[in-house]
């Protein structure tokens, strides 16, 4: 190729919530063409919708083509996966919201959470230095969870402190302690459903988080006790959607 130029539209294969397309726009605008969004990051859009089209010389559009590809369709798989999972919970508790973990690709965590809100789910952490995340091994090095508390209430005071917790004893001690947020971590609803009533019954004002073990097939079971559930699975395992570029 050398200066021809050409017009190319983005086509969705698939119904999805598409995401990406502001980091595709850069994508293009960097390599010299323009690009003009035919919907919003966050819109449904139906099969075989127009979502871009591009102009500019035919070599700069097929330079952009596949980074611009590989935001769009990763995150809109990641927004749509939310969005069935928001509403699945939100059908059975409206005030509960679905979180992203640190489980993320590797230099892609900024768009891979962006994608989840996108779809209607909440970015979470982007790192421990986001609040005060008392875990697994932080307890075990210091030899209990009131040990930890008691560590990092000495040392910091401006910071939500929440802390990870495997078991109902180590729950109700965070409890008693009135940390911000308590993880209950790899549960059953069961056990869960009943480790939330207890801590309510000391502090009412404490979120409660469920993490580990959750899936899109038992998600709802925690909906109904949970003020917060998180998953990997929205950023590990959500499946891309399927998105061409198509020069006319």
């Amino acid at each position: 190729f050398t200066d021809e130029i050409g017009k190319a539209h983005i086509i969705v294969k698939e119904d999805c919530i598409v995401a990406g397309l502001k980091e595709a726009k850069k994508v293009f605008e960097k390599t010299g063409t323009r690009i003009k969004l035919q919907v919003k990051d966050g819109d449904f859009v139906k099969k075989q919708t127009i979502v871009a089209e591009i102009k500019g010389q035919v070599r700069f559009i097929l330079k952009g083509e596949r980074l611009a590809l590989n935001f769009i369709c990763r995150m809109s798989g990641i927004a749509t996966e939310t969005r069935k999972l928001v509403d699945k919970c939100r059908a059975i508790n409206k005030q509960v919201t679905v979180a992203a973990t640190r489980k993320t690709t590797p230099g892609f965590r900024k768009y891979e959470k962006k994608a989840v809100v996108l779809g209607g789910g909440e970015a979470h952490r982007y790192g421990l230095y986001d609040v005060v995340m008392i875990k697994d091994n932080h307890i075990k090095s210091v030899g209990s969870v009131e040990k930890a508390i008691k560590r990092i209430k000495q040392k910091i005071h401006d910071k939500i402190i929440e802390v990870e917790v495997e078991n109902e004893e180590d729950a109700l001690v965070a409890a008693k302690m009135n940390v911000d947020v308590i993880m209950l971590d790899n549960f059953n609803p069961e056990k869960g459903k009943l480790i939330a009533k207890k801590i309510r019954e000391i502090n009412n004002d404490i979120t409660i988080e469920i993490s580990g073990g959750v899936t899109p097939d038992n998600i709802v079971d925690y909906a109904s006790f949970a003020n917060r559930i998180s998953l990997g699975y929205l950023t590990h395992s959500a499946k891309a959607k399927d998105f061409s570029l198509e020069i006319l």
